[in-house]
């Protein structure tokens, strides 16, 4: 269901994705069953003080409710003076003097921008669609391409930004244009890995109309790639997300991925 292709040299990758049949994921039931979600992508329960991962000092909180199991606090303007002081303390230990006129307000403005990178947090499934789901007969192929995503590396918090395709096959159900880039934007808005967030975009489609079948494919640039390491300017990385009959026949993938291509 999932592939990835990195590219750093003008290789066309997404016709690469067409000769092959994406490998299988694990079916849609048992990763819902494994992570106890329900049907609009929150947790059924809260985490616990077994749970891995976590979080010392958290044991009682109630508010662990998205995909990732990340800590979600009553409000995110209560972590400002938290996160306000933490880039003092990164400014001061770059060697910076954090009261000088340049960035006197800087750590303030920095936290306030990292909420906002980070925004989906505060969001689920249900939020998001809110109610645009309807009624209708019509089995063709539905498409929106080119949705610009703007997302967050988690391994060292610098951006990566790109386009989505999304493409679902309906069954008796659609989905208001609109909320296909509102759920790009609800799982892009956290911090990121692209290979998971192709696959958070695709099993939320799923969950939300339950169609034959969806495809995603997101193109990538990564600045962890661009401003460091390797430092490869024109790379770029395209993944994809194949369910139900995208992935099981060819000719339905094929098609998807050739009105991706199209201009």
């Amino acid at each position: 269901m999932a592939a990835t292709v990195s590219n750093g040299n003008g290789t066309d990758v997404v016709s690469l994705l067409k000769k092959n049949k994406p490998p299988a994921l694990k079916k849609l039931s048992s990763w819902k069953d494994e992570n106890d979600f329900d049907d609009t992508g929150n947790t059924k329960t809260p985490r616990t003080s077994t749970t891995p991962g976590k979080m010392p000092g958290h044991e009682n909180c109630t508010f662990h409710h998205d995909l990732e199991l990340d800590h979600k606090p009553p409000t995110r303007e209560a972590l400002l003076p938290d996160m306000t002081d933490s880039y003092k303390m990164l400014l001061s230990a770059l060697g910076e003097n954090p009261e000088r006129q340049g960035l006197l307000k800087t750590p303030e403005r920095a936290a306030k921008a990292m909420l906002f990178f980070t925004k989906g947090y505060d969001q689920t499934l249900t939020d998001v669609l809110n109610d645009a789901v309807f009624d209708e007969d019509h089995d063709e192929m539905v498409v929106v391409k080119d949705i610009e995503m703007f997302s967050m590396c988690e391994h060292h918090l610098v951006p990566f930004y790109g386009k989505v395709s999304i493409g679902y096959l309906p069954k008796n159900k659609i989905l208001g244009l609109s909320k296909l880039a509102r759920i790009v934007e609800m799982f892009s808005r956290r911090l990121q890995v692209q290979e998971r967030l192709t696959k958070q975009i695709a099993v939320a489609v799923t969950q939300a109309i339950q169609p034959a079948g969806v495809a995603v494919v997101i193109e990538g640039v990564h600045m962890c790639m661009v401003m460091r390491g390797v430092q490869k300017i024109n790379s770029k990385t395209v993944t994809s997300t194949m369910l139900g009959v995208f992935r099981d026949d060819s000719k339905t993938r094929e098609e998807f991925l050739n009105l991706v291509q199209s201009n």
